[in-house]
């Protein structure tokens, strides 16, 4: 048995026998002092984990580490990334010749080690040194890393987080910040799905150009509507005029000609829904980006706009045949593999129809495959390319799932993909009786 076998072997019998004890035992001063002690020795745990997470390899036909990690752990992607992060930031690292080299955080990496920071103080010091302006010296760096790691082991993340703030203040008391410093931290992304009314809600950082650019639609499109008569006045708020001015800034772009194309489609929305709803008037409708549009709206959207609609029978739908003519998958088909699968058919994967391609599942165009609609599925970019170069295979089910394997040896399970299709995880009919 390898020693670390042994050495998790003993940790499991120390947990077994930590969670079989009775914390009531001790006098009730002494019982904080045992959560404190817990609590040092999880974080130390976390820290040896991130050690050895540098240690791990990818191999043929294994996909990203951070990818591999978090189908092991079962966490996310994003969290798997961050702890790939974490340890290139905390581990002592070793240069291209061989030497050993310290951490690029090395006072913050050795409290961390000792089990006396919590990950969220990890983050207000990360947070402390992205933020930075480049023209901080190394000095003051390093002087700044000492003092955010002492003080770190004696304050909460909250605590800390004010004197991360008063340091940076101190560091760079005129506010300057370069192009580079701004280029660095502009963006715009959601945060986190939809929520359950339907509505989503997003941060964005805007750089001095984004910034003006949009004073001066907003101040056209997001100023308050005369009512033709006088009568009625615009009861929106400043905040729902400036979103629906948003709206029509989109709205005018969608469709047009001059966008180009993107995977083969011009640049607009693609929306699914079943014929059953549309005559309904009710449900949802889903788009190629995974996003839930309520039937209602989608009606009131379909007239004025240059939209893809493709609309199915809830029970069968309608298959397209293009055979060896051509390689690349029609317009049509693209249409209805966004409508069939919403996104990439991998197990587990989150990318959406919008940023997937078409893979053949059987067998590839470049070996003799069809380009046939039954033959053909979606995968992102990073699993189109374990297909091509890692020895995964796909085939299409009865069921006109798309079905993935590894090759042997690799730690990942195969399967099909119901991230995209969340009613399969509801019980139809049937089972409810």
């Amino acid at each position: 048995m390898s020693s670390i076998s042994a050495a998790l072997d003993a940790l499991d019998a120390a947990v077994e026998l930590l969670g079989a004890a009775d914390i009531e035992e001790l006098p009730a001063p002494q019982r904080f002092s045992a959560l404190e002690r817990l609590e040092s020795a999880v974080r130390r745990q976390v820290a040896i984990s991130h050690e050895q997470i540098t240690h791990l390899e990818r191999y043929e036909g294994c996909p990203p580490i951070p990818i591999v990690v978090a189908d092991v752990l079962r966490i996310s992607r994003s969290a798997a990334k961050r702890r790939m992060r974490d340890a290139e930031q905390l581990i002592p690292r070793r240069a291209l010749t061989g030497e050993p080299l310290a951490a690029l955080l090395p006072e913050t990496a050795k409290a961390w080690e000792a089990g006396l920071l919590d990950g969220e103080h990890v983050r207000v010091i990360q947070k402390f040194f992205r933020d930075l302006p480049d023209h901080v010296g190394p000095v003051e760096i390093e002087k700044a890393e000492h003092t955010l790691a002492e003080h770190a082991q004696t304050m909460r993340p909250d605590q800390l987080e004010k004197i991360a703030d008063r340091l940076a203040v101190h560091l760079n008391p005129d506010g300057q910040y370069s192009e580079e410093d701004r280029a660095r931290k502009r963006g715009f992304q959601w945060c986190g799905s939809q929520r359950p009314d339907g509505m989503s809600i997003g941060k964005l950082i805007a750089d001095p150009e984004l910034r003006s650019m949009l004073d001066a639609w907003l101040a056209k499109f997001a100023a308050p509507k005369p009512d033709p008569d006088g009568a009625e006045p615009d009861l929106r708020s400043h905040a729902q005029r400036q979103h629906d001015a948003l709206a029509e800034l989109v709205r005018g772009r969608l469709g047009d000609p001059k966008l180009g194309q993107h995977n083969g489609l011009p640049v607009t929305m693609i929306v699914t829904t079943t014929l059953q709803d549309l005559q309904a008037g009710a449900g949802h409708a889903v788009t190629a980006g995974g996003t839930l549009l309520p039937i209602t709206d989608l009606i009131r959207m379909a007239a004025p706009a240059h939209h893809y609609l493709a609309v199915f029978d809830g029970v069968t739908g309608q298959s397209l045949w293009l055979g060896r003519s051509k390689r690349l998958a029609s317009a049509d088909q693209r249409i209805m593999l966004l409508a069939k699968y919403r996104g990439c058919t991998a197990p587990d994967c989150t990318v959406n129809g919008y940023t997937s391609h078409v893979h053949h599942a059987t067998k590839d165009w470049k070996h003799g495959g069809s380009t046939d609609i039954d033959d053909l599925t979606l995968a992102c970019k990073c699993d189109n390319l374990l297909v091509e170069n890692d020895g995964w295979t796909t085939h299409q089910l009865p069921n006109g799932q798309t079905h993935w394997t590894p090759p042997p040896d690799i730690p990942l399970r195969g399967g099909t993909n119901d991230y995209h299709h969340p009613e399969r995880f509801l019980p139809n009919d049937d089972e409810k009786d």
